[in-house]
């Protein structure tokens, strides 16, 4: 969508006007005012009513959106405002659109920022592989309307909103698109072109195929690539500016196809599965998106890639893998693979010396059963870390519940043959904090956080500005974290 700003209302566009509850909606024209009520339209949250002007307005018609009332106004509902209203638009086919900022929150740039990102957000479709559209049509252009007083304000957090948003809907993508051609090797060329897009900011790639991942002994990552007839990748993203106060590492989980190995899926549990490289994609967005942000910090973004498959030369319950660190791993369920890559890209995330790692997975469905589809558990060894995660959280709403690491419960990971079992002897009961245990043994004493994002990593349904598939999360938020050293 082409972002540009205009302190008068262009011609022949729709106009989105935010209203807040049981108020005169911010407009002029007595009779419009009455038609909106008479649709029963009072500017409650969620809520849109569709306007045709026959006086001078030189709007085509007007979108009016509900705030609701003005003392429980947030960014987020703003935001969610928007989105309801644009795709009202969508879906009277309007590919031209103004926004008229209400300035009610009086910080122009914050309005501004929520308001396009709910717009953009909303706007996203993963329609490549449909022959024929579904009749609502992507927004094409936008027009913001705000006081000439504050455009320097308004400016940035247009720009502010169309980074973060670009960033979450390139994730989406990569997220939706088939596991047949989201595969490591196809999730690699892409880096690729990251890289080469993002050189002049300072940011290098490095590659390591399955000769190099044997040669670093990562055999927890070899052992669960083993039934896949798709070799496994290893990336290593860096990015150093000329000043860095940090140096963070995020690592992320690159499974991009579960079938759950030999402990196989259900049917119905497979349909997802090419949304567990969640992690790793997240990654590879936030990277994309250095050049713009510019953040002042050291980063390492590490993944490991590969798919989970039933093969005949797959790991079997029962086999023990070494990790990177030396570590060995029973494994006694194979669709408990997640913390076994990470436990190899973990143990090099240590290597590279960071001052923290932060790592994002779609781990385990037990923080889905705990928190829901729309909260990430998180859990880690240093709280300073963890409450700069929540602070960044509260500037996308992305959710996160805190999660403890119960260190009774890691009783349940000792095994008789080997260092660790990669899941506990006390089945059915807290599974997010015991994956965060188990990947907590291969940290070291660095400051670490886990993310588990199995939940709001994907959406069963179209809700505010997330579309079914890929919501694009916690891109979102880490990029907000990463500001936060500007």
């Amino acid at each position: 969508m082409k972002i540009s700003i205009a302190t008068t209302i262009p011609k022949e566009k729709t106009l989105i006007l935010f209203a807040l509850e049981n108020e005169t909606f911010g407009i002029q024209d007595k009779k419009l005012i009455e038609e909106a009520k008479e649709q029963g339209f009072k500017g409650k949250e969620n809520t849109t009513v569709l306007l045709f002007p026959k006086n001078e307005s030189p709007a085509k018609r007007i979108i009016l959106t509900g705030l609701g009332k003005e003392k429980t106004l947030t960014e987020e509902k703003l935001r969610r405002a928007s989105a309801c209203a644009l795709r009202k638009a969508q879906n009277i086919s309007s590919e031209e659109i103004s926004l008229f900022l209400p300035q009610i929150l009086n910080n122009p740039y914050k309005e501004s920022y929520a308001i396009l990102e709910g717009a953009l957000l909303a706007n996203y479709k993963f329609d490549k592989y449909l022959s024929k559209q579904d009749g609502s049509k992507k927004i094409q252009s936008c027009s913001v309307i705000g006081s000439e007083k504050f455009e320097s304000d308004i400016k940035k957090g247009i720009e502010l909103a169309q980074t973060l948003s670009e960033t979450a809907c390139f994730v989406r993508d990569l997220v939706n698109e088939p596991p047949s051609s989201m595969t490591p090797t196809q999730f690699a060329k892409l880096a690729k072109e990251v890289e080469k897009n993002c050189k002049s900011s300072g940011i290098r790639l490095k590659i390591f195929e399955k000769k190099e991942i044997e040669k670093m002994g990562m055999g927890a990552l070899l052992g669960v690539n083993r039934g896949s007839a798709e070799p496994p990748i290893f990336l290593h993203f860096h990015y150093k500016p000329v000043k860095a106060s940090k140096s963070i590492a995020f690592v992320g989980k690159g499974i991009t196809f579960d079938s759950g190995g030999l402990s196989l899926k259900t049917a119905e549990g497979m349909e997802t599965m090419k949304m567990d490289m969640a992690g790793a994609a997240t990654i590879l967005g936030i990277f994309k998106a250095i050049p713009k942000i510019k953040p002042a910090v050291e980063l390492h973004g590490i993944m490991a890639l590969t798919e989970n498959m039933p093969g005949g030369r797959a790991y079997k319950p029962g086999d023990v893998l070494k990790a990177m660190n030396g570590k060995t791993i029973e494994v006694l369920n194979t669709d408990a693979e997640g913390r076994l890559i990470l436990a190899d890209a973990l143990s090099y995330a240590v290597k590279q010396n960071p001052d923290a790692i932060i790592d994002l997975a779609t781990l385990t469905m037990a923080v889905v059963i705990g928190l829901g589809a729309l909260v990430a558990g998180y859990m880690g060894n240093n709280e300073e870390l963890l409450n700069a995660i929540k602070k960044a959280s509260l500037e996308s709403n992305e959710k996160f519940w805190p999660l403890p690491l119960e260190k009774d419960y890691r009783e349940g990971l000792n095994s008789t043959v080997a260092d660790i079992k990669n899941i506990s002897s006390t089945r059915r009961e807290g599974g997010s904090i015991v994956g965060g245990l188990f990947l907590q043994e291969f940290v070291g004493d660095k400051p670490w956080a886990h993310l588990d994002i199995a939940g709001p990593a994907w959406s069963a349904k179209e809700s505010h500005y997330l579309s079914p598939g890929g919501t694009g999360f916690p891109s979102r938020t880490l990029l907000h974290y990463l500001l936060s050293f500007n």
